[in-house]
């Protein structure tokens, strides 16, 4: 093994184990920033207030569900069938 070939390769690129230190040393600190815009965080103000809203609308859905422990929730086959028609069209 030639040592002298190693050496004469570090002095043609100029590298050696000191000067690379020295480089790194020298580094400027980058830093990394992030901005938020008024559309975004309108849309996370959004977010939450899906978030926090209740899945089922019990208004809406107490009357039927008292109907229907009663026995007196009535549906008409044929009310049911126009409106899975409409909706059905609606999606065509």
């Amino acid at each position: 093994m030639r040592i002298e070939a190693y050496s004469q390769i570090q002095q043609v690129y100029g590298t050696s184990k000191v000067n690379k230190a020295a480089k790194t040393q020298n580094t400027t600190r980058v830093s990394d920033s992030l901005n938020i815009s008024n559309i975004g965080k309108d849309i996370q103000v959004a977010k939450q207030a899906v978030k926090e809203a209740p899945d089922v609308r019990e208004d809406v859905t107490a009357p039927i569900k008292s109907a229907i422990k009663n026995g007196t929730y009535d549906v008409s086959g044929e009310a049911f069938a126009d409106k899975l028609l409409a909706k059905l069209s609606e999606s065509f």
